[in-house]
């Protein structure tokens, strides 16, 4: 699929817009929205998702170097458009004891206390919300909107700039959601509708059961108790929807990654589950490989005898390399290692693998010196800027004794470290292009024997001859003989959009949204 170039300025008129929003956090609301963006998309709109602000650990880097949230991303792929900030000008990316990097139209602005974002900054941040608002709403036919948490959560409304703020700037329609898998569906709606002002519950123009499983035909008389209680329409019951192969938002959906061994499969990967931990959709293509399970483990006992371990990367690295020293999970590692199991660091986990961290400034902690893992030759020392790139690049070293010599592989780096070498070291990867311009740059670091090694690039498993070649000579090692490239990344989210799309649009009165959205004929 090709993806639409820099936004064009309509001539004329103004965007319609829907708004999703939830009865709580992780109740479908991205999912649904992802699901309108392909909707639209395939019925020929120009249509746009946004949402104003981002709570993750989970982001991207666009193509002009600036950070978004990741779910965003999923949608703009869904609506056939390239990621751009203004989908997401606000991302808050929690650094642990009630702080969070605030990231203001891509470039981080510095930490705030919950406290200190509430009750004096994020009105502040609604300035440029609107302004992205009034560039989409030029450039697009329709927006989907995505809310966050609930609307009613009376202690945050004053300062919240993500739901009916949003709603009310652009006099969008909502549509309220709720998760029946979880029970209590229609207290929520019910109680959440209560709970709004009247000025608020007038826009909300229709509700939405999320995640059903069974048969349908038993919940009408509910659907029947809603919409005389609350005098708004159901739209519809979507069916719980079985291995989506959608990236998920944020580390919420991580609890609902089972650790134990699938004996089925021929691989076992793990990823250490530190608390911290962002950008976990870096293994989801690794997962989705008919040989592979990939489990997120936080505890010595889950740790097993894996084929590979993967340390992730980070929000704080300091905080999350002191962890696994504190709960034993560093001398587990260790001890899987010299029994022969490899290790793999991205981002702050190749930090973590070095000698040392450093944090004269203050970046992510008062400790100014932390001990690494001490596999690699290398220190890191945290700078007050951020590196946000999309990158280029080629790989050209041995894993465990295999060539991995490979041209044209795409990922971002996001990080606040700057890594110099202590040691001569193999470079693994040398970065040929940085945001569109030509580099020569290497990076990460691996030892001699290819046991270990790490990495600053995101993104490097979703290239599909790349993650094969790994799994490869993991099989090779055991045994197995080499299995061709199974999957194709970019087909297999095609094919996930348009499934999602086809399960929401036949569930949804798509002939009743249409006139709540004032569409246009």
């Amino acid at each position: 699929m090709r993806h639409t170039d820099a936004i064009e300025i309509k001539e004329t008129g103004m965007a319609n817009s829907i708004m999703l929003m939830g009865t709580s956090s992780h109740v479908g609301k991205s999912i649904i929205t992802t699901a309108l963006c392909r909707i639209f998309y395939r019925k020929g709109r120009k249509v746009v998702p946004f949402k104003a602000q981002n709570m993750a650990l989970n982001s991207y880097v666009t193509e002009e170097g600036l950070e978004m949230g990741r779910a965003q991303v999923a949608q703009a792929e869904a609506a056939g458009l390239r990621p751009m900030v203004d989908m997401n000008p606000v991302l808050l990316k929690p650094t642990g004891n009630s702080y969070s990097q605030v990231v203001l139209a891509g470039k981080p602005i510095g930490n705030m206390s919950a406290k200190e974002y509430h009750k004096g900054y994020s009105l502040k941040a609604f300035d440029e919300v609107k302004k992205s608002l009034a560039r989409l709403e030029k450039a697009y036919d329709t927006i989907v909107i995505e809310g966050a948490g609930s609307p009613a959560e009376i202690n945050l409304k004053a300062n919240d700039i993500v739901n009916m703020r949003v709603a009310k700037h652009l006099h969008a329609p909502v549509l309220l959601i709720a998760d029946i898998d979880r029970g209590g569906a229609l207290a929520s709606l019910v109680g959440t509708l209560e709970l709004l002002d009247e000025d608020e519950r007038a826009l909300v123009k229709g509700l939405i059961i999320n995640k059903f499983r069974g048969d349908v035909t038993l919940l009408y008389p509910a659907v029947d108790f809603l919409e005389k209680k609350t005098e708004k329409p159901v739209l519809g019951i979507v069916p719980y929807i079985e291995a989506m192969g959608i990236e998920d938002e944020d580390s919420v959906s991580l609890e609902e990654r089972k650790e134990t061994v699938n004996k089925d499969k021929a691989l076992d990967l793990v990823v250490i589950e530190v608390p911290k931990l962002s950008n976990f959709t870096d293994f989801d293509a690794l997962a989705e490989e008919p040989d592979v399970s990939v489990r997120y483990v936080h505890d010595v006992p889950a740790l097993g005898t894996p084929d590979l371990i993967i340390l992730p990367g980070s929000k704080n690295t300091t905080e999350d390399l002191l962890h696994l020293r504190e709960t034993g999970m560093e001398a587990a590692i260790r001890k899987a290692h010299e029994a022969g199991t490899p290790i793999v660091g991205i981002c702050g986990g190749y930090q973590m693998l070095g000698e040392a961290i450093h944090d004269p400034h203050h970046v992510e902690s008062d400790r100014l010196d932390t001990k690494g893992l001490g596999y690699l030759p290398l220190e890191t020392t945290f700078a007050e800027t951020k590196c946000t790139t999309q990158v280029k690049a080629c790989s050209h070293f041995h894993f465990l004794g295999k060539k991995l010599f490979m041209q044209a592989l795409y990922g971002y780096e996001i990080h606040m470290g700057e890594t110099k070498f202590t040691n001569e070291t193999a470079d693994p990867f040398t970065i040929t292009m940085r945001n569109g311009e030509k580099t020569d740059v290497a990076d990460g670091a691996a030892t001699q024997d290819g046991t270990v090694w790490g990495t600053y690039i995101h993104g490097i498993f979703d290239e599909d001859k790349f993650r094969r070649a790994i799994l490869n000579i993991l099989r090779e090692r055991k045994g197995l003989i080499p299995l061709a490239v199974c999957t194709n990344r970019r087909t297999e989210k095609e094919r996930a959009y348009n499934h999602l799309a086809d399960v929401v649009a036949s569930s949804l009165d798509m002939e009743k949204l249409a006139k709540i959205m004032g569409e246009r004929a």
